[in-house]
């Protein structure tokens, strides 16, 4: 038989053996998971699914499929959990079991240690209860982290004034004074604005935000062995995790050297003294590279996701300058122009916590949730869904519930506010997720959100560049998330 004949059969058999082997395990090895659109071996719905926005398209799913559904990102079922129902009975009532960290190949390169993000079993709840104590640990180091973040936000107001009412971009302005925050929990300082290596990193988490927007994403947490060798965008991703990764490896050693046992500066140095306390135990999760991935998840998302969030709002308000006269009027009410706002003033003012949260159920900053996994196998409904399986709880699906909030597509404080115009609160409100995995630095982000954005307009009223009918608060929709487009702004003086 001649070479190249014998490679032929050969690939041949190879390839009907992958075809093959693919379909039984989509067809037989999968329990009895809920129903969805037709799959195709090894590439499973990629050909049907919208991968530039998917979160659109499993809207449109869930009208033909219901509140449960299963769909192939390649050969991997994902179940999608649509609802408010479906939902909190998932990852609330089945906390334990919907406890795990779905399948995100991307994510997991970045991930080759075990941080808090993507870990699971018992280190993931010793690393998540330890970085929790500490979050939540106000009196960490000299300044407890609400005055971290007024500290920082008076920063960033000096900032704002130096615009002279020149238009800007609020991107680099808001990113910085978020990260310093995070900046100064975990490495126990912030940086000058100017500072070459701050901003470096700044901009890095800039670059890859935006190719995460990308359908270069999407096709590589379908395809992760593929893409692996093919050039693209997608590939700078990995080198500048790296660089972080060796950023955060350089503090971690210059806190190792002038740690002192007594005297706990940030996070760091709680990690290092919990790894002393942990010496005896061999086989302890508390690790330099435990370390090292949990800081660098720290600081990105705590860099991100608040930012992001809070440049949504700024256009929000732009668009609506009647929404931000009335909070201006509640903060002239409540604080007044003298002092800087404090979480104790929150629950004096009903109007801007609702603009707060109405911000955040609006932007759906991460439309289908972080992926999770069930930890063994589960019964749902009337389906069984094996140990390991990837699901996407579409926390969007939740925070637009028409029957909990009435015209979800607009924006409305009123659906944080009770008919005597007091704040109220709702079950729905899930930006953070829910159950076991919600996001470990919610309380931060809710902080930051509410003293950064009082205290810009405490000092400033803003002002478009373009009548408010024509601002186009539609968000740019991607695999992981969502944000708002670029656009530019002056602010006033008040």
């Amino acid at each position: 038989m001649e070479p190249l004949g014998a490679t032929t059969i050969f690939l041949v058999v190879c390839i009907s053996y992958l075809f093959f082997s693919t379909w039984r395990k989509m067809s037989f090895g999968c329990g009895k998971l809920p129903p969805g659109p037709h799959a195709f071996p090894i590439i499973g719905n990629t050909l049907q699914l919208n991968k530039k926005n998917l979160p659109q398209h499993i809207d449109e799913l869930s009208e033909m499929y219901g509140s449960i559904f299963t769909i192939y990102l390649g050969s991997e079922p994902v179940v999608v959990l649509y609802g408010y129902e479906i939902v909190k009975e998932a990852l609330i009532g089945l906390g334990d079991e919907f406890s795990g960290r779905g399948s995100m190949p991307l994510f997991e390169k970045f991930a080759q240690e075990s941080g808090i993000v993507f870990s699971n079993g018992e280190r993931w709840k010793q690393l998540r209860r330890f970085a929790l104590t500490n979050l939540r640990n106000f009196g960490m180091g000299k300044k407890s982290i609400e005055e971290r973040i007024q500290e920082e936000t008076r920063f960033l107001m000096e900032r704002l004034r130096n615009t002279h009412e020149r238009p800007f971009d609020p991107t680099l302005f808001l990113t910085h004074a978020v990260s310093n925050v995070i900046c100064s929990i975990v490495f126990g300082d912030r940086f000058d604005y100017e500072d070459k290596k701050f901003v470096t990193l700044i901009n890095l988490i800039e670059e890859n935000g935006n190719i995460q927007r990308s359908r270069w994403t999407a096709l590589y947490n379908f395809f992760p062995t593929l893409m692996d060798f093919l050039p693209g965008p997608h590939q700078r991703l990995f080198k500048n995790a790296e660089k972080f990764r060796k950023f955060v490896l350089e503090r971690v050693k210059e806190h190792k050297e002038s740690l002192d046992l007594n005297c706990t500066r940030d996070f760091i140095d709680a990690f290092f003294i919990k790894m002393e306390e942990e010496q005896k135990n061999g086989q302890s999760d508390f690790t330099v590279e435990s370390l090292v991935r949990s800081s660098v998840e720290l600081f990105v998302a705590g860099t991100g996701t608040t930012s992001i969030t809070l440049k949504f709002g700024l256009l929000l308000l732009l668009k609506y300058p009647e929404i931000e006269e009335k909070v201006h009027e509640e903060i002239d009410r409540v604080i007044g122009r003298s002092r800087s706002p404090c979480m104790a003033d929150r629950s004096q003012m009903p109007y801007t916590d609702a603009v707060v949260h109405e911000i955040q159920r609006y932007f759906a900053l991460v439309p289908l949730g972080v992926p999770r996994a069930v930890t063994k196998d589960v019964h749902l409904k009337q389906y069984i869904i094996p140990k390991g399986t990837t699901i996407f709880p579409a926390l969007k699906s939740v925070l637009y519930d028409s029957k909990e909030f009435p015209n979800p597509e607009q924006f409305n404080p009123k659906h944080f506010l009770d008919e005597n115009g007091a704040f109220k609160k709702s079950d729905y409100f899930m930006p953070f997720s829910a159950g076991k995995r919600i996001c470990v630095g919610e309380g931060l982000a809710r902080m930051e959100l509410f003293l950064v954005l009082t205290m810009i307009l405490q000092n400033f009223t803003l002002k478009p560049l373009v009548d408010p009918k024509d601002i186009d608060i539609t968000p740019v929709t991607s695999f992981v998330s969502n944000a708002p487009k670029s656009y530019q702004l002056c602010v006033l003086p008040r």
